[in-house]
């Protein structure tokens, strides 16, 4: 038997906001009431299951592998939203994507600060 992950669980002042602003960025389905969550599920069955945190939130990250075409889609709406945008988690390169690994990577904020980040080969691996 494998190990996978299956869901995780995404604090958010607002879940269905933020569960619909990932969906969107994402080109993914609406997000799915399921008990106090909205999910968002992705290609490999994880689902990123959004709760109403109404006290201090901690800023997590989450990074998706896409491919070549799905990063240029999902970029596209980062840039027709007018959104900020960075090569590095640390944000001081500000209006660039980053190429390691021979692939792109950029990360932006989803509306609760949350740092998310496509890219298109993982770090450090052959991909």
């Amino acid at each position: 038997m494998s190990i996978d992950l299956n869901h995780t669980i995404v604090h958010a002042r607002d879940p269905l906001v933020s569960a619909t602003f990932l969906s969107e960025m994402l080109g993914r389905a609406a997000p799915v009431r399921f008990g106090p969550f909205w999910d968002v599920e992705l290609d490999n069955h994880v689902t990123l299951a959004y709760i109403r945190a109404d006290q201090h939130l901690t800023i997590e990250h989450y990074a998706f592998l896409v491919s070549e075409d799905e990063f240029d889609q999902i970029f596209g709406r980062i840039q027709a939203r007018g959104l900020p945008y960075w090569a590095d988690p640390a944000h001081q390169q500000p209006g660039s994507i980053n190429h390691h690994d021979g692939g792109r990577g950029v990360y932006w904020n989803d509306p609760d600060g949350h740092y998310l980040e496509i890219i298109t080969r993982p770090y450090g691996g052959d991909g």
